[in-house]
């Protein structure tokens, strides 16, 4: 089956069952962003919410478009339904209460059907994503921490878990480097390419691949430190965030001391 096929056999499937109201795509189909390898979010509002009822019920649609070798019913959030097919077609349902409808705007949904007209109650245009100085911070700091447990994965020799370590800092630099952008619609994580500039997408082929090695983890944590200290500094101003400041300069000391190694990037007052 096509996206096209899928998501109207779903909707055949769906609307006429008992207590659902309204069913949306969402995400990249809802805002007419989709390509090839889009996966297909849906937004059903239901009557009494995510009951097994409707989850049952959404289990025999989506397995009307093929054999569903994944299932994930309200396992990670609880009005959330994640499938996959055997031809690895994702589907991710949201199921609400129609007074849960309110966060959401008529730019982000395609109506599918829409028995009570909630659609027509939403606003046009969703609000733009506000920066959360609280979050920022908790990043920065999280970003210090493991910058400062290489020190103990190079003392250990522990080289497989400093990998590790590399990946949560470059997690947090693809993250800062999304928020520099302040795009309007991030999508899922795999959709990189076409929020970051290429600019950032340069910085981001530079920096060293994490080799499981003494030298090669340290060198891959000062790049890393290198390429998102400064550049988060910057944002914290710009955002009014308090700087972490002591716990950058007791860690960068801290790794001087186990490691001989200093700060590479220039001191920021």
């Amino acid at each position: 089956m096509t996206h096209d096929e899928i998501i109207q056999t779903i909707a055949t499937a769906t609307r006429d069952a008992a207590g659902v109201k309204a069913l949306f795509l969402s995400g990249s189909y809802g805002n007419g962003m989709a390509d090839a390898y889009s996966d297909i979010d849906f937004i059903m509002v239901a009557e009494d919410g995510a009951t097994d009822a409707i989850a049952e019920m959404w289990k025999n649609a989506v397995g009307q478009t093929g054999e569903i070798v994944l299932w994930w019913d309200r396992t990670t959030v609880p009005v959330l339904i994640n499938a996959i097919t055997a031809d690895w077609t994702r589907t991710d349902l949201i199921i609400l209460k129609p007074d849960q409808m309110k966060a959401h705007a008529q730019n982000t949904l395609k109506p599918l059907f829409d028995h009570d007209g909630i659609y027509g109650g939403l606003p046009e245009n969703a609000l733009p994503p506000q920066p959360s100085s609280a979050r920022f911070l908790y990043h920065v700091e999280e970003f210090i921490r493991v910058l400062g447990l290489l020190h103990l994965a190079v003392g250990r020799e522990e080289y497989i878990n400093g990998v590790l370590g590399v990946f949560h800092l470059r997690n947090k630099l693809v993250d800062l480097l999304i928020a520099e952008t302040n795009a309007p619609n991030r999508g899922g994580v795999l959709h990189l390419n076409r929020l970051i500039p290429d600019e950032q997408k340069a910085l981001m082929m530079s920096l060293p691949a994490p080799v499981a090695e003494r030298d090669a983890i340290i060198k891959a944590h000062l790049a890393y430190a290198a390429a998102f200290l400064p550049r988060a500094r910057k944002r914290a101003a710009d955002l009014g965030v308090d700087w972490p400041g002591r716990f950058e300069a007791v860690t960068w000391a801290k790794l001087q001391d186990a490691l001989g190694i200093e700060r590479p990037y220039d001191h920021v007052p």
